[in-house]
């Protein structure tokens, strides 16, 4: 089992940045994967990024490119998902998950392993 456990969710202006953490604790050898994905009120589940856990490869949807990074540490088992240049649109619940093969997936079906969320909101 991997356990996953997101921080850093808050209220920032439009313009503004926040970084998120994923810290994932268990059998962290046997994830291939991290991703983050959003849910706005209302709306379905959505992939944001994703990263291989050899960070050799990323992937971003269109709607964050240019303004969203995701990094790792695998020192400390941690994803962080930096967001800049926040807009209104990103107000959202932000989820880490992880999966245990490749390839880099974008749809939420292909994870195993989900963290309890963190909240986004940007204030226009």
């Amino acid at each position: 089992q991997v356990q996953l456990v997101e921080s850093g969710g808050g209220l920032v202006q439009a313009g503004g940045s926040l970084r998120l953490s994923c810290a994932a604790s268990g059998r962290t050898g046997s994830i291939y994967v991290i991703s983050w994905f959003r849910q706005a009120p209302g709306k379905e589940r959505e992939f944001v990024t994703a990263i291989s856990w050899s960070g050799r490869t990323t992937s971003y949807a269109d709607s964050v490119k240019g303004r969203f990074t995701i990094s790792r540490d695998n020192a400390k088992n941690t994803v962080y998902l930096q967001m800049n240049t926040l807009k209104p649109e990103d107000t959202a619940v932000y989820y880490c998950a992880a999966r245990g093969n490749g390839p880099v997936l974008t749809y939420r079906g292909a994870y195993d392993y989900w963290g309890q969320g963190t909240q986004v909101t940007v204030s226009s």
